[in-house]
């Protein structure tokens, strides 16, 4: 008889589960009666496109049901959109749904995701004021924008979606404001003189910035939203989007007694398995963005709430309710962002990271063009590198270019896990051809950099 299986939530993580079985092929899949409740309506969409959807790259359209239900229902899967889960009996291994019905399962995955952190000031309820964590989040901000009212924008946040946005408005049209509590946009992926690097080209844009401060409340005109005030000064605002981050959505777990973690996500161990009174439950898995991560520079617990995460904590789930022992390495956390036209990556820790941690770390900074000087078009390439300093290994990266970044990341990804140090990379040969790299990398000539402060520069 066949496994009733429950995964609980329909973004990345859940539809991630549901691909990694089907790849297990029909015969692995027959062993399974599986159910898929989410509360949003439609299918899978692609949240992290909704900002370029509001930038007009695309339509909102496009990216708000990249799967439609059929796309699963034809696997046999039993697909319940517009579904609450309510609550989860680990006793009696069951699910209790908002329609009154109750689910049994040998198998349950939580997978449900993160909310937005919402400061705790007056005004965040108020008409006009949204946040951008799902679709119809994205539906509301392009019509809100669109409409011919709407003539002054204030974004909370300075990190990558924050600045998305942002520069949607501004090409709107809309006077727009980033409120950034950190000294420079980004923190959490950059180091400040990183970050300055990205201020300089979003202003550039025409986005206004104001660091260092945050927003004391939000004003309205009866139930619209008409300023924000910042360090008791008033902004006008028709739109005010709230974008400081996500915290893991961990409250039906949390419920049900399982473990939660000091960052506020689920407890798992290496297999996934969620963690009740001491003990791993070895037929309950949680994975995605409402888990805790353990970081592999730090080895302390951490958030990685990343697509590219959530795609390798499903084939860690889909492997062992199959019965193959796979287990998860701890987070690298490679991130990539398109900001305007050029793209930023990081990976590992950043300076402030390895601070917390007690890490101390030698970094080396070059920014150069990545062609050669008489190719035309030629870009630049900002890289800095941190590298422990005792094992001189490399543990983290950031980069800011209008060239490609993600592939280099990547890389740094393999080099990392490999344990390369600072002399090891500077001694790298790289493929040169005028029309797309330079003979002297600028990766090299930043790990060099860093060669030479830890005073065993041989150039």
């Amino acid at each position: 008889m066949a496994k009733k299986v429950v995964i609980i939530g329909g973004g990345d993580a859940g539809t991630y589960t549901l691909e990694a079985l089907f790849k297990k092929g029909v015969e692995v899949l027959k062993q399974f009666d599986i159910t898929l409740v989410k509360k949003e309506k439609g299918g899978s969409s692609s949240i992290c496109a909704v900002p370029f959807a509001l930038q007009g790259v695309f339509s909102m359209k496009e990216v708000a049901e990249v799967d439609p239900p059929e796309t699963f229902v034809k696997h046999g899967i039993d697909y319940r959109t517009e579904t609450e889960a309510t609550s989860i009996n680990l006793e009696n291994s069951t699910v209790s749904l908002g329609t009154g019905e109750g689910i049994k399962y040998e198998y349950l995955v939580i997978a449900t995701g993160r909310k937005p952190r919402i400061p705790a000031i007056e005004g965040t309820a108020l008409e006009g004021v949204y946040t951008m964590s799902t679709v119809e989040n994205g539906e509301k901000i392009e019509a809100a924008m669109n409409a011919p009212e709407a003539k002054n924008a204030v974004v909370i946040g300075g990190g990558p979606i924050g600045l998305q946005v942002a520069l949607a408005f501004l090409k709107k049209g809309l006077k727009t404001t980033v409120v950034v509590g950190h000294p420079t946009p980004m923190s959490s992926m950059l180091d400040p003189d990183m970050g300055s690097i990205v201020r300089e080209k979003v202003e550039k844009e025409g986005v206004e910035f104001i660091f260092g401060k945050s927003v004391d409340s939000i004003k309205g005109n009866g139930a619209k939203v008409k300023s924000a005030m910042v360090n008791r000064e008033e902004f006008p605002a028709d739109i005010v989007v709230i974008s400081r981050g996500m915290l893991p959505n961990s409250n039906l777990a949390e419920k049900a007694g399982i473990e939660i973690g000091e960052t506020g996500g689920i407890v798992t161990d290496q297999f996934l398995h969620v963690k009740k009174n001491g003990k791993y439950i070895n037929n309950v898995y949680a994975l995605g963005d409402c888990v805790e991560v353990v970081g592999a520079i730090t080895l302390r617990p951490g958030l990685s709430q990343l697509a590219s995460t959530a795609l390798v904590q499903a084939k860690v789930v889909a492997n062992n309710m199959t019965g193959i022992s796979y287990s998860l390495e701890p987070s690298l956390s490679p991130a990539i962002a398109t900001i305007s036209d050029f793209q930023v990556g990081s990976i590992g820790v950043t300076s402030a990271v390895a601070a917390r941690y007690g890490i101390k770390v030698i970094s080396g900074k070059k920014e150069k063009p990545t062609k050669a000087r008489f190719y035309p078009g030629r870009k630049s390439m900002a890289v800095k590198l941190l590298f422990d300093a005792y094992s001189e290994k490399l543990v983290g990266a950031q980069l800011i270019s209008e060239d490609m970044v993600a592939d280099r990341i990547d890389g740094l990804y393999n080099a990392i896990r490999k344990g390369i140090t600072a002399k090891e990379l500077s001694r790298m040969e790289k493929s040169f051809d005028p029309c797309v790299s330079l003979h002297r990398d600028v990766m090299v000539d930043a790990a060099e950099i860093a060669v030479a402060q830890l005073g065993k520069a041989e150039m």
